[in-house]
């Protein structure tokens, strides 16, 4: 398996500009299925009754957009541990799906914490559809002890994840994806024997920590559909956006 940095430009395919917008969009299976069937509807969120102007000023400070990786790109390789189980996952693991979707969270941030439930939702629809699900967690526990392995745990038992959320001590990894925020999607399509290749490196959907739209994860599963069905995804896509990654004090990317 190949290994690229997380800048690298892959040749023939164009970077991903900023700002993007999505063309016109079809109805996705998933947004349809948790809005009118089975799966129910995503509730109204319960806003905050804590000033609106501090809340916002908190949020903003830490905002920070997807970036630098090209379509095309090739999963880089990784090994490391899940703090639920113990076990250590590496790409390899992943090899016989034909997608697979490597999330970059964390256990505090507020733009993570407004989509753990519909990430964890989203995730177990596809995997049932044949999608393969990682989350990890970069954050330095020097800055932020909270996204620590033992918490990592107890997050994943809270919101139920039906994904390995893996802990990335060192950080290597997030760079070697070029992760920069948390939440920060990354999916990838497989073809026969051929490496993982990245397919979309955009948000979950519109809705924010600050605003009233009802979170539905449209972009995301839209993205995800599309790879399923063998249909091109669109090149031109919305980053996420989150909190900066938090590097150890003594690194600087």
């Amino acid at each position: 398996m190949a290994v690229a940095a997380g800048g690298a430009t892959t040749a023939g395919v164009r970077l991903l500009s900023v700002p993007r917008t999505l063309p016109a969009i079809r109805t996705s299976s998933f947004v349809t299925t948790l809005s009118f069937s089975k799966l129910g509807s995503f509730p109204w969120r319960v806003r905050s009754t804590e000033p609106a102007r501090k809340k916002l000023l908190v949020i903003r400070a830490a905002r920070t957009e997807s970036q630098g990786v090209s379509l095309g790109f090739r999963a880089p390789n990784f090994q490391l541990p899940e703090p639920l189980t113990g076990k250590t996952w590496t790409l390899e693991d992943f090899e016989s799906y034909p997608a697979l979707l490597v999330m970059f969270i964390c256990n505090h941030c507020p733009f993570v914490k407004h989509l753990k439930k519909d990430i964890a939702k989203l995730s177990n629809f596809y995997m049932k559809k044949g999608l393969a699900v990682v989350a990890i967690s970069s954050n330095s526990v020097a800055t932020h002890p909270q996204d620590g392995p033992q918490f990592m745990a107890e997050d994943a038992k809270l919101y139920n994840y039906p994904f390995p959320y893996l802990y990335d001590e060192t950080q290597d990894v997030a760079r070697d994806f070029g992760a920069v925020c948390t939440p920060e999607f990354f999916l990838f399509k497989k073809d026969g024997r051929r490496p993982f290749e990245l397919v979309y490196h955009g948000q979950f959907d519109d809705s924010r920590p600050s605003n009233s739209v009802p979170v539905t994860g449209r972009d995301l599963s839209l993205a995800i559909d599309s790879v399923l069905s063998g249909q091109p995804v669109p090149s031109v896509q919305k980053p996420s956006v989150g909190c900066s990654i938090k590097w150890h004090p003594q690194k600087s990317w």
